[in-house]
């Protein structure tokens, strides 16, 4: 036999070997093509410039496609949601979910009751646990939520004890071990945390940066409770880097924290603005304390944009102002921003934030984190930690929640058959 027949004969034989195969391939496609198909609704999708209605069709926990009138045939499940927002699922920079060690007792370990009910899909705890603490922190919460929880770590070793005497401890600010924690647990801790640290120095700011340099992480600040007040524009202009986080910017200044809006002249002062230009991070983190209109009101007023907004959800803000990202979300469509905006500030822009720019998006081929929005038209009334409020006439509601594909959280059962009377029920 020649060469040439020798080939044809092998290729035969492989091809003989491999067409139950393909065939196989080619009949189960189909079905398997969608899992879950959202029809009807208005997609906001900052990041691919999406704002209009469009399909949003699932597959094996991913976005398989995101376009108008996809094909309903072959898809496993189609829910309507007309009428309604598709967004992708939110994140939250700012929440506690660590409370096993701290004398606090803030935190909650199990998110998956607070966030899935808002269009959560992502949560960060924010500074709870340190690098000794980490891996139990883990343990209790992160391996057994539905919600992903990632970290931003403590620069104090024992995280959050207690703010005496162990947050005041800069022996137990390590940089180096924080930053091998960080290696150690990548997928995880997204950054470093400061807090609650009333010495009048930047020790620990310094510390959470050389950690954070040595991890190429950013660093989230909670600055305040000095007396009196360390300089923010310092902490802005020499300190922080381009990146790096300010949380609770409309706090109040309880004589601790200097403010970015001069109470006395209702100003935002004009290093705010150079530090936003020059790269810092302006996040929300309204908690039950760190929240007012009198900072927030002028300074949006002036031009003043937060880069994200997040909860800081804890035990005493839950009840309280706060209550739920969709609440805050709600509040600053109250003060002007619309919709577009405040799905920007809890999808994309935090996603960058955190160098987690997989997240917080629609794209083909993201993972499938998916949250749908009623918009609630009314009277509706939103506070500040003053116990002032003002008025709006919008509020978010989440219908669905979508976690990997899955659906974590039904409010009016979208997805679900109609109940139906067994035959010998109705005899």
């Amino acid at each position: 036999m020649t060469y040439l027949g020798t080939r044809m004969k092998k290729s035969l034989k492989l091809a003989f070997f491999l067409l139950p195969t393909l065939l196989f391939l080619c009949y189960d496609l189909p079905a398997q093509q969608i899992d879950l198909l959202l029809k009807g609704g208005h997609v906001i999708d900052p990041k691919n410039n999406i704002d209009t209605l469009m399909d949003v069709a699932i597959a094996d926990g991913k976005i398989l496609n995101v376009a108008p009138n996809i094909s309903a045939s072959g898809a496993k499940k189609v829910i309507d949601v007309s009428g309604l927002y598709v967004t992708p699922g939110l994140i939250d920079m700012h929440a506690h979910h660590f409370p096993i060690i701290s004398d606090y007792r803030i935190g909650d370990p199990f998110p998956d009751g607070f966030t899935l009910r808002c269009g959560i899909t992502t949560t960060i705890d924010a500074g709870s646990s340190g690098w000794k603490s980490f891996e139990k922190f883990k343990k209790f919460t992160i391996d057994h939520s539905k919600t992903r929880v990632l970290a931003w770590i403590n620069i104090v070793g024992s995280g959050f004890l207690g703010r005496e005497p162990y947050e005041q401890n800069t022996a137990d600010m390590d940089a180096r071990l924080t930053a091998l924690a960080i290696k150690i647990h990548k997928p995880y801790i997204i950054g470093v945390k400061v807090a609650h640290y009333t010495g009048d120095d930047f020790i620990p700011v310094d510390r959470a940066v050389q950690a954070g340099e040595m991890a190429g992480v950013p660093v989230m600040v909670d600055f305040g409770e000095h007396t009196p007040p360390l300089s923010i524009e310092e902490l802005f202009m020499k300190h922080l880097r381009p990146g790096d986080i300010f949380t609770h910017c409309f706090a109040n200044g309880f004589r601790t924290r200097e403010t970015i809006v001069d109470d006395r002249t209702g100003k935002v002062k004009p290093f705010v603005f150079a530090a936003q230009k020059r790269g810092i991070i302006f996040d929300v983190g309204h908690g039950g304390g760190a929240f007012t209109f009198a900072q927030a009101i002028p300074a949006l007023k002036q031009g003043f944009m937060p880069n994200s907004i997040s909860t800081d959800w804890n035990k005493n803000s839950k009840n309280g102002a706060m209550k739920d990202l969709l609440n805050v979300m709600s509040k600053f469509m109250a003060l002007g921003f619309n919709l577009q905006t405040v799905i920007k500030l809890t999808t994309m822009n935090p996603a960058k934030e955190i160098h987690r720019e997989d997240l917080g998006n629609l794209s083909i081929g993201a993972v499938a984190d998916v949250a749908v929005f009623n918009l609630r038209q009314g009277h509706f009334g939103f506070e500040d930690v003053r116990n002032t409020k003002i008025m709006g006439t919008q509020k978010l509601e989440a219908e669905l929640t979508i976690r990997a594909g899955r659906i974590v959280y039904d409010l009016n059962g979208l997805s679900m058959p109609l109940f139906k009377l067994p035959d010998y029920a109705q005899q």
